[in-house]
């Protein structure tokens, strides 16, 4: 996986192995093999096999399990400590007891990345965060919607979306990752869902299809003006060797320069 955090999420089905190398060549940032939405029960054990085969194989890749509450969820589990996964995607999070449980039962050696998909999750996101072996949450938000009858992914959610970045930053792992955007041919709303993202703190969003990678890439991305703005201010911080400064009538105090660093880092 890259040093920096990622941007994109690419699921792909476990079933597909024809699938693999052009979800890894589609620009995402980390792709997913999932065992869990996109396999049917049947297919479960062939799903399993098959990343089993692969991952030694391809460059590093996260793994989606299936949840602890099913049949499968053992066997996913000793997979990836074997096969060696880059990190598991836990789906259905609930409480901070199944994440320390898993943590032990890999040795604390895989990064782990919860899926808030319920009630229940959101209310204990905080105590799921602060779980060691916790890269970051990733929100569900399809199943999220259906365990709260909130029928729309707009207004409704804005509140959770927002305790997410919150639990995240106090917990002190990275920011969350957001839920797809189901529209497979309308990027206009997939930019619009990545926009309203980025804006509440989110650092990421999953993908469902490879046309989606390069419109979330671009905007979670620093525009030119952010950079060239960012370039100023540390630039006159350094020339100001720690006195105070102001740049186009504001004051540049520490935040605004932490700011500028993050931002260039991420360009």
């Amino acid at each position: 996986m890259q040093t920096t955090p990622a941007s994109s999420y690419l699921f792909v089905p476990g079933t597909r192995p024809d699938r693999y190398a052009k979800a890894f060549g589609s620009g995402a940032d980390a792709v997913i093999l999932d065992l869990e939405d996109a396999v049917a029960p049947q297919d479960k054990q062939s799903a399993r096999d098959s990343v089993s085969q692969h991952l030694a194989a391809l460059p590093p890749a996260l793994v989606r399990i299936n949840g602890i509450e099913t049949e499968w969820f053992r066997d996913d589990l000793q997979m990836c400590r074997t096969a060696g996964a880059a990190g598991i995607v836990l789906p259905k999070a609930e409480q901070a007891g199944d994440i320390e449980f898993i943590v032990k039962q890999l040795g604390g050696h895989i990064p782990l990345l919860p899926l808030i998909e319920s009630a229940k999750g959101m209310w204990n996101a905080y105590a799921i965060a602060q779980c060691g072996g916790v890269e970051r949450l990733m929100f569900g938000s399809i199943d999220f919607q259906l365990d709260m009858g909130i029928p729309d992914d707009g207004e409704a959610l804005l509140h959770y979306r927002s305790e997410l970045v919150l639990v995240s930053r106090v917990a002190g792992i990275q920011s969350p990752v957001d839920g797809v955007t189901a529209s497979l041919q309308d990027l206009a709303a997939l930019r619009a869902d990545t926009l309203r993202a980025k804006s509440l703190g989110f650092g990421a969003k999953l993908c469902i299809h490879p046309r989606q990678i390069a419109t979330v890439n671009d905007t979670f991305r620093p525009s030119e003006q952010e950079i060239q703005w960012a370039k100023r201010i540390v630039e006159a911080a350094a020339s100001a060797h720690g006195a105070a400064l102001a740049i186009d009538g504001k004051m540049v105090d520490k935040p605004v320069l932490l700011r500028a660093q993050a931002i260039l880092a991420r360009a």
